[in-house]
C-alpha cells in the first residue's frame, strides 16, 4: 500500500512516480526534436532544476548547453548546466533568440495573474528560436498540485481549510504558509488560455484516460 501511494500520488521530481511517468513520457518528443537541430544546442530552462535534466538523461551531453534560471541561483554538478538568477517575466539580460530552445514545464502556472503569465509567454517567444512550455490543465478532474479532484473550482478559504487542517491533499498537514502561498500563486490555464498566450504556436494535449491532463505548446517544424 505504501508503495502504491508513492507512485500514485508522489510528486514528478520522484522517479517512481506515476507524474514522472507522464514527464518522461512527454520528453521523448522533446528529446527527438533535439536530434533535428544542429549541435551546439542552447537551451533556457525557465523555472527548472538540475534533476530535471538528470532525469531526462541530458546532463554531459555533448554540443547541449542548459542554463537554468530561478529567482536564485544554485550550485549544479554537470558540465553541461548551469544555474543563474532571474525572472521569468523579464529576460532582457538576454537578446532576441539568443537561446536555440526556451523550454519550461509546469510553471507558467505559479505567476499569480494572467499579466504576469503573458509576460513569460512573451519572453519565452522572444529569446528562444524555438519553444516548448508544459502547463496542467485547469479543467481536469484533478488538481495536480493537491491531487483533489476539482479543488482548483472551491472557494479559496475552503481551499486553505482543507489543506491546512485535513490530510486529504497528498496524506498531509500543510502548513499555513506553504498552503497560502500555493494557493495565491497558482493560476491554472485552459487550452483557450494558452492559444491566447502562444497565437502562433502548436498545441498538445497529453490524455489521460481519455481526459486530457496538460498542454503542450511548440513551435518545433513536425
Amino acid at each position: 500500500m505504501e508503495n502504491f501511494i508513492a507512485w500514485a500520488f508522489g510528486t514528478s521530481s520522484n522517479t517512481n512516480s506515476l507524474g514522472n511517468q507522464f514527464r518522461q513520457k512527454r520528453m521523448i518528443f522533446f528529446k527527438n526534436q533535439l536530434d533535428r537541430i544542429p549541435k551546439p544546442i542552447k537551451i533556457l530552462d525557465i523555472g527548472g532544476y538540475e534533476e530535471f535534466w538528470i532525469n531526462a538523461g541530458l546532463t554531459d551531453r555533448s554540443g547541449i548547453h542548459i542554463t537554468i534560471l530561478n529567482l536564485e541561483s544554485s550550485k549544479t554538478k554537470h558540465k553541461n548546466l548551469i544555474s543563474v538568477k532571474g525572472n521569468a517575466t523579464n529576460l532582457s539580460a538576454y537578446s532576441d533568440n539568443s537561446f536555440d530552445i526556451a523550454f519550461s514545464n509546469s510553471v507558467i502556472e505559479h505567476l499569480y495573474n494572467s499579466d504576469q503569465q503573458l509576460k513569460m509567454a512573451y519572453e519565452i517567444m522572444r529569446v528562444g528560436k524555438y519553444h516548448y512550455v508544459q502547463t496542467p490543465n485547469k479543467y481536469f478532474i484533478i488538481e495536480p498540485h493537491y491531487l483533489l479532484p476539482y479543488f482548483q473550482f472551491i472557494p479559496k478559504s475552503i481551499r486553505f481549510y482543507i489543506l491546512t487542517k485535513t490530510k486529504f491533499s497528498r496524506f498531509k498537514k500543510w502548513s499555513s504558509n506553504e498552503a497560502q502561498q500555493y494557493l495565491d500563486e497558482i493560476l491554472l490555464l485552459s487550452e483557450k488560455d494558452m492559444k491566447e498566450l502562444f497565437p502562433s504556436s502548436k498545441l498538445t494535449k497529453e490524455k489521460f484516460m481519455g481526459m486530457t491532463k496538460s498542454f503542450v505548446v511548440h513551435n518545433f517544424e513536425i
